[in-house]
């Protein structure tokens, strides 16, 4: 992986920064070459990306408000292809339809992560999520609680408890 993505990378739940570096590994054996655009955020920058195509301008990206996103607890990420290979310049391909693309989806669930391409309501091409034991739409009021109680370390232990 790239620094951009590693950067990204060191500030999510470890089980699915690792996941992330595995797919990344499996395509680039395949010649397809992703980066992690979007790592942890902020309820704050969640709640800025929510107005965006509402209040703000531009194009609705997301449905989820602040600490209603697995973004604000480190257990998503967003990827993108490059339509280059590492050592020029990072390209994306927002194509979602590319091969690349479902390539990538179909790697990100059989290493057992959640994929925002099946969605139904907003197709997210770019997410994957590990959530364990909390359900895989949205994070739940116990996820919230746990976050403000004991941080997101604790978030953390309870989805690794799914995995013991």
């Amino acid at each position: 992986m790239d620094f951009q993505s590693e950067a990204k990378l060191q500030n999510l739940y470890p089980r699915l920064a690792d996941k992330v570096r595995q797919m990344a590994d499996m395509l680039a054996s395949e010649g397809i070459y992703i980066r992690v655009v979007q790592g942890l955020r902020t309820w704050q920058e969640q709640q800025t990306l929510y107005a965006q195509g509402r209040t703000q301008p531009g194009k609705i990206v997301t449905n989820a408000v602040g600490g209603y996103s697995y973004h604000n607890f480190g257990l998503a990420a967003d990827c993108c292809p490059s339509e280059f290979a590492p050592g020029q310049p990072f390209n994306p391909d927002w194509n979602s339809s590319h091969p690349s693309w479902k390539r990538m989806e179909t790697v990100a669930v059989s290493l057992g992560l959640t994929s925002g391409a099946n969605w139904k309501r907003i197709i997210d091409a770019p997410h994957v999520q590990i959530t364990g034991r909390f359900p895989e739409s949205v994070p739940t009021d116990e996820t919230r609680k746990i976050f403000r109680d004991h941080g997101i370390e604790a978030v953390w232990a309870e989805v690794e408890k799914s995995y013991q």
